[in-house]
């Protein structure tokens, strides 16, 4: 029986190879529900070729266009933020993939859980913001939570079939487009160099995510959730070549690698496939390609995002979730060119010092953090 899929964020860099590998799988899988925030025209193009059983388009002023267009397919259209956490939901959806970005994905990964679906998760975000929740009611709910992140993927597929013998874990890092520039350098970038990513094809707010770096911190923040690890045993590695995707050290000093080509692709169908690996004629491998595999310490002085990841996560209760919203407002100004690249991280900093600190929030209470951040951050832009 083919296992049916939701795709939160389907027209997104993530929603395309999910249907990609979905495409090559056609015995394995099947699209159960796409959405979208505003790309009708790729929605309703998915949607043509996929048949899934209901479509949602987060604008709800495109519901009469996106109708009009599947008019007669056959397929059920909802249109709203609050119709995207109310269909995952559905009896027929037999896994749920996140590839929503931002705080989006909080909601209707939360939806899931509690109505028993297994995720796979694109969306760092969600972890970030609400880790302790989301694994709290992954555990009660039985719900397995898999990695889609490449770096993340590869821990887990390390970790497999070892015991709790893990010394640490290293995240590898491409660096971004700006590693070797100086601080001088920095303050002079502009949108469209720091969206120009040596090895990775993503979407724009985590490419900026990934030339400053922040990219990175988040899935420390991650990885702390999705592999029960303490702050002092998350380690990042700047590997330029980003054919390592990350590494486990055990107890005994060994050492164990996921490697590859870069490319989501793998492990977006490890993640739906699990516990299963399909073939597949994704690009391989060839290691006469790289001759010379090279390492190197991150720099937290150029990079600050880096140590703030680290200070939220140590501080805990909603730290990391004011991180995330004040970065996402701060990367978005970034690329309207309304604030500079350092700026990035001054106002995160600020944002940290002016928000009420909250030891155990609830659902409420990151609603709350998300939407004070947020408005502060926009005035500290503004003013």
């Amino acid at each position: 029986m083919r296992k049916r899929i939701a795709i939160l964020g389907s027209t997104g860099s993530i929603g395309t190879q999910t249907l990609e590998v979905i495409r090559q799988n056609p015995d394995f899988f099947q699209v159960e529900v796409l959405t979208a925030q505003s790309n009708v025209d790729l929605l309703v193009q998915q949607a043509r070729e996929f048949h899934p059983n209901a479509v949602v388009i987060g604008r709800e002023e495109l519901f009469h266009q996106v109708s009009k267009e599947l008019d007669a397919l056959n397929i059920k259209v909802f249109a709203g933020e609050k119709s995207i956490s109310q269909i995952v939901t559905m009896d027929q959806i037999d896994m749920v993939m996140v590839a929503l970005v931002g705080f989006a994905g909080l909601e209707p990964t939360l939806r899931a859980i509690r109505n028993k679906k297994p995720i796979a998760l694109a969306n760092k975000e969600t972890l970030v913001v609400a880790g302790e929740m989301i694994r709290k009611e992954a555990r009660q709910n039985g719900v397995d939570i898999l990695p889609v992140d490449s770096e993340h993927s590869a821990i887990f597929q390390c970790l497999m079939g070892e015991g709790k013998s893990v010394e640490k874990i290293y995240l590898t890092a491409s660096g971004g487009p700006f590693r070797h520039k100086t601080l001088e350098e920095l303050e002079q970038v502009t949108k469209e160099e720091a969206l120009r990513h040596p090895n990775w094809d993503m979407g724009d707010k985590i490419t900026i995510d990934s030339a400053t770096m922040m990219n990175k911190g988040l899935e420390v923040i991650e990885a702390h959730w999705l592999f029960d690890l303490a702050p002092g045993q998350i380690d990042i590695i700047v590997h330029p070549q980003s054919v390592i995707h990350s590494m486990v050290q055990f107890e005994d000093g060994s050492i164990k690698a996921q490697m590859g080509p870069p490319d989501m692709k793998v492990p977006i169908q490890f993640a739906l496939a699990f516990p299963h690996r399909l073939k597949n004629t994704f690009e391989r491998l060839d290691f006469a390609d790289y001759p010379t595999l090279t390492f190197e310490k991150p720099d937290r002085e150029r990079f600050r995002n880096i140590q703030l990841a680290y200070d939220a996560l140590e501080k805990g209760g909603n730290r990391p979730c004011v991180l995330n919203a004040a970065n996402e407002i701060a990367v978005n100004a970034f690329l309207q060119k309304k604030i500079g690249f350092f700026e990035i991280s001054d106002i995160i900093e600020q944002c940290f010092v002016r928000v009420d600190f909250i030891k155990s929030p609830n659902f409420v209470g990151y609603l709350e953090t998300d939407k004070e951040t947020r408005k502060l951050a926009q005035r500290l832009i503004s003013g």
